[in-house]
């Protein structure tokens, strides 16, 4: 029986990189749908959905809803890849996906609702940790 009293250090795994980027892409995804269902509360926001648009974007015509549908599908997408590809390529496309979804997310800042920058800075702090994760990819020992 083992008991906890203080002496010596906690044990702790090492995680793959892959796995911390497919984590971090995930907790991405969860403050994108948390943020979007808020959204829902606003003032206005279903009686907008309910009329055919889509808040600043304008009409939700089929361009705005495949662009949307894109820009929400890359992350998801970038789950599994962060787990499946090869490491050069895995590295290259987190680190740019990365920097190209921490600009996205500084539109959060545009809004004047403070749940939307809330999740806006906890999306950014994640996103740099992708691209800050897949820079510092560990080399292997040839």
């Amino acid at each position: 029986m083992r008991t906890i009293n203080g002496a010596g250090s906690l044990d702790d795994l090492k995680i793959d990189v892959k796995i911390k980027l497919a984590a971090l892409w995930t907790s991405v995804m969860f403050c994108y749908i948390y943020a979007d269902y808020f959204g829902l509360y606003r003032t206005g926001a279903l009686q907008g959905m309910l009329q055919g648009r889509m808040g600043p974007l304008g009409p939700a015509t089929q361009g705005v809803l495949l662009a949307v549908a894109a820009v929400l599908a890359i992350p998801a997408v970038m789950i599994f890849l962060s787990l499946a590809l090869k490491p050069n390529p895995n590295r290259w496309l987190n680190a740019i996906l990365g920097i190209l979804y921490t600009l996205i997310n500084l539109t959060n800042f545009l809004s004047a609702w403070a749940f939307y920058i809330f999740f806006g800075i906890i999306e950014i702090m994640l996103t740099s940790l992708i691209v800050w994760y897949a820079c510092r990819w560990p080399r292997s020992k040839a």
